[in-house]
């Protein structure tokens, strides 16, 4: 599993939706643009596509913006990869999402198989149960500069 930097760009622009939840009902997209470095034209195609999957609303105007749709408890970071980047397996094989049959002679008893199949129950274990709370939680208690925020 590779991050591509729509997916980096869409955890970092969801983290910083999940900081603000508390304090403002929306976030426009230019501030979060500017806070997370992330192109603005870029980051509408994402949230665009989170919105699309029910993970963040919007509200058009002047006082517009997004803002998440479920609580930052209820959205794992593996659902945000698999939307904007797609199976979180190393290889087809052992996908859940994307299966497709390798070209070993037998892959029932393929070692690589086996191995890469060991690979992504580690990647899925760990995105699947860390959400956007936990992440929130580990800023906070790191970075003395957030907790200021807070």
């Amino acid at each position: 599993m590779r991050l591509s930097k729509r997916g980096e760009y869409g955890l970092r622009a969801m983290i910083d939706l999940a900081s603000w939840t508390q304090e403002r009902s929306v976030v426009p997209i230019k501030e979060i643009a500017e806070r997370e470095h992330i192109p603005v034209k870029f980051l509408e195609q994402i949230l665009l596509t989170m919105k699309n999957a029910g993970l963040v609303s919007s509200r058009m105007g002047a006082n517009g913006g997004y803002h998440l749709a479920k609580p930052a408890s209820a959205i794992t970071l593996g659902q945000i990869i698999r939307l904007l980047d797609g199976p979180l397996a190393p290889i087809r094989c052992v996908s859940q999402m994307a299966y497709e049959p390798c070209s070993c002679p037998d892959e029932t008893s393929c070692g690589l198989r086996s191995v890469m199949f060991e690979v992504r129950n580690a990647i899925s274990d760990i995105l699947d149960h860390k959400t956007l709370a936990d992440v929130i939680h580990r800023e906070v208690s790191k970075d003395p500069l957030i907790q200021e925020k807070k």
